[in-house]
C-alpha cells in the first residue's frame, strides 16, 4: 500500500491537515477581533499584543474582482483577481479559478467555496498546495 504524497501550503495560513478539509486560519486579536493572515507584533487596529488562532469558513462571498491580463514571467494571463468576504468573517484576496476570465463569467456578489490545487512538485514528491475560490452553482 503506498502513501499519499506529502502536501505542504504555499503560505502558512493555508491549513492541509489529514482527515480535515484545507480552510485557512487567521491570527485574532484578543482584544478587538481583527484579523490579520501574517505574523503581527500589534494589533493594527487596537494596539494590542495578544492574538489567538481562528479557524475560517471555507465559504463566503465575492465583493470584488479583476481581470489581470499582464502578469509575471511563466504565470498565464488572464486570470480573475478576487477579493472574497468570507462567512464569519475575514477578508482575502485570492484567485477566482474555474471560471473564464471575463466579466460575463464572473458573479459580483456570488457564492464562492474555497478549492486547493498543486501548483508544483519537488524531486522528493512533495506537492506545493495553493488555494484559490470556485463559484458556487
Amino acid at each position: 500500500m503506498t502513501s499519499p504524497p506529502l502536501q505542504i501550503p504555499m503560505v502558512d495560513y493555508l491549513v492541509l491537515e489529514a482527515g480535515k478539509p484545507p480552510h485557512l486560519k487567521a491570527n485574532r486579536c484578543v482584544e478587538c477581533s481583527a484579523l490579520f493572515f501574517d505574523r503581527r507584533n500589534a494589533c493594527a487596529r487596537c494596539g494590542s499584543r495578544t492574538f489567538e488562532s481562528k479557524d475560517l469558513e471555507r465559504t463566503g462571498f465575492l465583493r470584488s474582482f479583476t481581470i489581470v491580463h499582464r502578469a509575471a514571467p511563466k504565470v498565464p494571463a488572464p486570470y480573475v483577481s478576487a477579493v472574497v468576504d468570507l462567512d464569519g468573517g475575514g477578508v482575502i484576496k485570492a484567485n477566482l479559478v474555474g471560471v473564464e476570465p471575463d466579466p460575463a463569467y464572473v458573479k459580483l456578489g456570488g457564492r464562492v467555496r474555497l478549492t486547493t490545487f498543486v501548483v508544483g512538485t519537488d524531486d522528493d514528491g512533495t506537492d506545493a498546495v495553493a488555494f484559490g475560490f470556485e463559484q458556487e452553482q
